[in-house]
């Protein structure tokens, strides 16, 4: 079952790139500073995935000013994220975050972690959004050809205190 509003976001460290750019992304760094998108997605090079990435990187002046940061997660490796943005997606001003191993485990811990038909190991389309105290403040799975509506995360952060 997915995590709901209201929970405690699970923290997690995972191996991240922005852009070309290596580094870690752990979700406690932000606590107290910053609110965050964690826009969980099934694998690079789909489709779906080919056009939300990008859109979420369109509106990233909108979530940055409303003190968000955005991170990308799947279950792909880094080299897979790099050679996504170099061959189809382009450079992101945000993290993608590898959830590659443990295989899914931080989905897992969100309970979005898809172990059975029609598409078992991958994470669901899902976005959650974490406020400034570590908690679930947005909570939406889609299916996996659909697009999140960035509009309605931004309205979710536009409610939180500032």
């Amino acid at each position: 079952m997915p995590l709901q509003v209201g929970d405690t976001a699970p923290d997690f460290t995972l191996p991240a790139v922005t852009g070309e750019k290596r580094s870690n992304v752990k979700l406690s760094d932000f606590r107290g500073k910053r609110n965050v998108v964690l826009a969980f997605y099934p694998l690079d090079w789909s489709s779906t995935c080919t056009t939300e990435m990008p859109a979420l990187n369109a509106s990233l002046s909108r979530f940055q000013g409303l003190d968000a940061e955005v991170v990308g997660i799947s279950v792909d490796s880094i080299h897979s994220h790099i050679a996504w943005q170099e061959k189809s997606i382009g450079n992101l001003g945000y993290p993608l975050a590898s959830d590659f191993f443990p295989h899914g485990g931080t989905a897992k811990a969100y309970g979005i972690f898809r172990d059975g038909d029609p598409i078992p190991g991958i994470a669901e389309r899902a976005v959650f959004v974490v406020d400034k105290h570590g908690k679930i403040a947005f909570s939406k799975v889609y299916e996996l050809g659909e697009l999140p509506e960035v509009d309605d995360i931004i309205t979710a952060i536009g409610k939180l205190p500032k």
